[in-house]
């Protein structure tokens, strides 16, 4: 058996982001950004009012109540068509340009308004630069607005958009091929025959694809024969930048994923001392990397979060591979029998009104028993040797929604 460690290093080591695409910065959102941005524009592109109310020189309000003579009005999207001076005011609505020679805003809620004398009263004194939005007072030409390596948001979105970019440089999201192999599996819903079981891996591993972000491909259930398993994995290596397979990577005298991947790929079949997932597979099919994932339903979730999703991260241009962990308090002995491996055992809990996490055990700690799996918030991360009691801390891998 070769460690955690060595295993997880070889396979980030054998992958890498593609080369940037351009695409719509429409399309952007969660991607990384592949190269500098620098503003060419400012924003806002002209002094304007936060609020609707009255432009006025800010000096006319050093005695207050005061009335102004209302000489326009400034609506969004246009601009005034003269200046103010002392003793005037001009109307003005939420995100219009300033006039010349105004340099502040009253709100409305502050002002008492005769239409018909075009007479504003004034208030309150207001200082200079009250309710004025600046010219680029959030960006100027020149600034560094996003690095590479930023994961572009909403905000980030926003931001480009408000300085006229319409298209980005970004690490695509990875196509993921995913292909389920076995004579026993059934996924089309008719009643089981003697010896067959329902495919449940293949939608699992579809699901948690999407759920981290990546394009998630349905390459189909693939029988025991080398052409079908062949044919499969060609049309993922051909059509997908990754291809995740679960069963067909431990030494049964049936596991013709072997057979096949070491024809087509360059392979490295190992036996990992954790459990569950001690078997597992990582190679090439040309420049595509291929992940050979237990068959046992939990074996193969527990196999895509240590080694499949970190690697797919590295190749999504992230620098956060691998899930933060962080120290539970574990309400119950979490006993374990000593086999030179690292146990993934399944718990629930999350943190308390402090910040701390509580966990404790879940029943069904079976590679098989899936229903487990999808109650545990945490997978608990417990060593060889070790023992933890209940009250003792241990470190735990937060999954699903709670995961980072």
């Amino acid at each position: 058996m070769i460690t955690l460690d060595e295993a997880r290093d070889f396979v980030l080591s054998r992958v890498a982001p593609p080369s940037p695409t351009r695409i719509p910065l429409a399309d952007a959102a969660g991607l990384v950004l592949a190269a500098d941005i620098v503003a060419e524009e400012t924003v806002p592109p002209f002094d304007n009012t936060a609020m609707d109310g009255f432009a006025i020189v800010a000096a006319d309000t050093a005695t207050v109540p005061t009335v102004l003579n209302v000489v326009g009005t400034v609506a969004a999207g246009s601009a005034a068509d003269k200046p103010i001076f002392t003793g005037q005011a001009m109307r003005i609505m939420t995100g219009a340009p300033m006039p010349p020679g105004a340099d502040a805003v009253v709100m409305v809620e502050r002002t008492t308004y005769d239409e018909a004398a075009s007479t504003v009263e004034i208030e309150i004194s207001v200082p200079v630069g009250n309710h004025v939005r600046g010219s680029g007072e959030d960006v100027q030409p020149g600034d560094l607005l996003y690095a590479a390596g930023t994961v572009l948001g909403a905000g980030h979105l926003g931001v480009l958009a408000s300085v006229g970019i319409a298209e980005v440089d970004v690490i695509a999201r990875p196509r993921v091929g995913v292909v389920s192999t076995g004579d026993e599996l059934v996924d089309d819903g008719r009643p089981l025959q003697p010896g067959e079981i329902r495919d449940s891996n293949r939608l699992t591993l579809l699901t948690l694809l999407r759920e981290a972000g990546f394009e998630a491909v349905d390459l189909g259930l693939a029988r025991d024969n080398e052409p079908d398993i062949e044919a499969v994995f060609r049309r993922g290596a051909d059509t997908c930048d990754a291809v995740l397979s679960s069963g067909g990577v431990s030494m049964g005298a049936f596991d013709y994923v072997k057979v096949v991947l070491d024809r087509i790929g360059d392979m490295r079949w190992m036996q990992i001392a954790i459990k569950p997932a001690k078997p597992f597979a990582f190679g090439l099919i040309g420049d595509v990397p291929v992940f050979g994932l237990p068959g046992n339903p939990v074996s193969s979730m527990v196999s895509f979060e240590l080694f499949a999703r970190p690697a797919l991260r590295k190749m999504s241009g992230l620098d956060a591979f691998h899930r933060a962990t962080r120290l539970a308090i574990s309400e119950d002995p979490l006993g374990r029998h000593d086999d030179g491996k690292t146990h993934f055992l399944r718990v629930a809990g999350g943190p308390d009104g402090a910040g701390r996490w509580h966990i404790h055990k879940l029943d069904g700690q079976g590679s098989h028993q899936l229903t487990a799996m999808a109650r545990a918030t945490a997978l608990a991360i417990v060593p060889d040797g070790v023992d933890i009691g209940a009250g003792d801390e241990v470190e735990i891998i937060p999954i699903g929604t709670l995961g980072a």
